[in-house]
């Protein structure tokens, strides 16, 4: 029953948005960089951090990790809490410097479980932050969850409003095929649905591509 519910409101929300080409980034590191400034603020946001560090030449391992966190902050701005996120973003770094001797090379053939627990261990770096850098920076299968994501469950009545992370995610990845590709789309098309139709204020569920999902 889920598992055919999931995959019909995939189906749908594909024919109505299409490939959404999400994660938007050049490289690994961008990907990387990205998971951590979206914390707590809009995409738009971050694309006005990423850019700053790309007109700087910051968006390399070796002059980031070279870079004062002063500096780093000053140039990510934009996404908000910047002293916060150039300490998380150090942390990362500094985790990917003394684990995998600054090779995301290396990184990217780590068994994902084992990676994902690394990652949680790293001060500022949750569940979505490092399911997201899993799937779209190295592309372990593994589906991501955010507040978009429970809010649209909760209103089909599939889950509830206060569900844990892990309760969420353990829907997904029990009841679809464990596919890169299809954990990275359905994770875009349903950012794409909550940002554009089920908003936590003034939803516009009549014109909603799964309202007869309800």
């Amino acid at each position: 029953m889920i598992k055919k519910r999931l995959s019909r409101i995939y189906k749908k929300l594909y024919s109505s948005f299409g490939k959404q080409r999400w994660w938007p980034g050049d490289t690994k590191l961008e990907v990387i960089i990205g998971a951590v400034l979206t914390q707590n603020t809009a995409w738009p946001n971050v694309e006005k951090s990423i850019s700053n560090l790309k007109k700087a030449g910051k968006i390399s391992f070796k002059k980031l990790s070279k870079e004062r966190m002063s500096g780093i902050a000053r140039l990510i701005k934009p996404a908000g809490y910047f002293n916060i996120k150039a300490k998380r973003l150090k942390n990362v770094l500094r985790f990917i410097a003394e684990s995998y001797n600054s090779s995301l090379s290396l990184m990217q053939k780590a068994d994902g479980a084992s990676l994902r627990e690394e990652l949680l261990g790293i001060n500022g770096v949750g569940p979505e932050t490092a399911d997201s850098i899993l799937l779209y920076a190295f592309g372990k299968p593994i589906f991501v969850i955010d507040s978009y994501t429970t809010r649209i469950l909760s209103r089909l009545k599939i889950l509830s409003q206060d569900v844990s992370y892990e309760d969420a995610q353990k829907l997904f990845m029990d009841n679809l095929p464990k596919d890169v590709r299809l954990f990275n789309e359905y994770h875009a098309l349903i950012v794409k649905l909550g940002k554009d139709y089920c908003r936590k204020n003034n939803p516009r569920c009549q014109e909603c591509p799964i309202r007869d999902e309800h």
